[in-house]
């Protein structure tokens, strides 16, 4: 629950604050709240401990489920980004740190040194007419001209200055067909130029969570330092336990979330109106021992993908902290925001246990070659 304070402020010190609210288009409580947290950003400020097996860099980090499966195989986060003020307040409400706002303003050279890069960057189209014209003129393109104006464009320019031992890159399954395939080939090429050994995969996250999601990642392996001989498996380990819908469930959950007769009926005759057509869209009503459909951004709207059967009553949405759990957060995962900020941000997000299997193989496949290097170049010595 918010907290109020009354302060008293220096003439010049409020003029400043004023000044920068109308320049920045943001509230007073906004563009204080944003200063104190850069204040006490010092006293959080990411630091490297000795005990770190691997360090990483969370761009785009969202509420940082990324970051909890990283820090999960013993990684340590020296910098993240993140421009949402919503998803910002989450994270500094489980971090302990404010994630760097607009990251297209900031200098890859200040981006900490780092083993792993992680990022679920958004899927924007590429222009390739600025590239077209340069090869009508007999200029050389590469990978930065080719993804300038997206947000890939700072993964790309930050892979490039700092040179990770590897990157895991994190978006929809639809990315490959986003924008006729353009999208899909102008990444793959850049970063076949940044010379990254590159391999992706679509999975599943019912394997760890009763949700069907299915999200496309991408890990890269720097050539400069492993070679091209350097293959990537994305077989996670899985438990053999079924997931089922109603272990996420709340024991105790308020009437807010049972559905309105209002919405409820539309709901149903929405969905009547496209069976009709054939279609198959309408609401989910999941059976409470099987899976859900995807959880999406756009939940907070009416809940209507995940339905819960109640007896005697509407169907309701889920709660924030089940959409937490169908995400794989643990329950000490604080929610800090709206229940229609919470709904955004928890389907935006990733399910942590599927990522924190593929961070796994990745630190492991960095520790063995690491070794592996060592090992040769001590046989060479001898």
């Amino acid at each position: 629950m918010d907290k109020q304070i009354h302060i008293r402020l220096d003439k010049n010190i409020y003029e400043t604050l004023m000044e920068h609210t109308e320049s920045t288009n943001k509230t007073v409580q906004e563009s204080v709240v944003e200063a104190l947290c850069l204040f006490f950003n010092d006293k959080y400020k990411e630091k490297v401990t000795e005990d770190a097996r691997f360090t990483f860099v969370d761009l785009f980090s969202g509420i940082g489920g990324m970051r909890l499966a990283f820090e999960a195989c013993g990684g340590q986060c020296v910098f993240s980004s993140e421009w949402d003020r919503y998803c910002q307040k989450t994270y500094f409400g489980n971090f302990g740190v404010m994630p760097y706002g607009d990251i297209t303003k900031l200098s890859e050279k200040e981006v900490p040194d780092h083993d792993i890069l992680v990022a679920g960057f958004p899927c924007q189209p590429f222009s390739i007419a600025g590239v077209s014209k340069k090869n009508s003129l007999g200029r050389a393109t590469g990978f930065l001209d080719k993804t300038q104006g997206t947000l890939f464009f700072d993964v790309v320019r930050i892979i490039n200055e700092k040179r990770p031992k590897a990157f895991l890159l994190e978006n929809v399954k639809n990315l490959k067909s986003h924008d006729k395939g353009n999208t899909w080939k102008v990444i793959m090429n850049a970063l076949e130029e940044l010379d990254y050994e590159v391999s992706s995969n679509v999975l599943d996250g019912q394997i760890f969570v009763p949700q069907h999601r299915e999200r496309i990642f991408i890990v890269g392996f720097d050539r400069k330092r492993y070679g091209s001989d350097i293959s990537f498996d994305f077989k996670v380990e899985v438990n053999d336990s079924q997931h089922k819908i109603k272990d996420i469930l709340e024991e105790k959950v308020e009437m807010k979330y049972t559905l309105s007769d209002h919405l409820w009926k539309y709901l149903q005759d929405y969905a009547a109106k496209h069976k009709a057509k054939g279609n198959g869209f309408g609401y989910g009503l999941p059976a409470l021992d099987g899976i859900s459909r995807t959880l999406s951004a756009r939940y907070y709207k009416d809940g209507s993908e995940i339905l819960i059967k109640q007896k005697n009553k509407n169907p309701r949405r889920l709660t924030p902290r089940e959409c937490a759990r169908l995400q794989g957060y643990n329950d000490d995962f604080k929610i800090v925001v709206s229940d229609t900020q919470a709904y955004k941000q928890f389907g935006n997000s990733v399910v942590v246990p599927l990522v924190s299997a593929i961070a796994k193989k990745i630190v492991e496949k960095l520790e063995s070659t690491d070794r592996l290097k060592v090992k040769i170049r001590t046989e060479n010595l001898g």
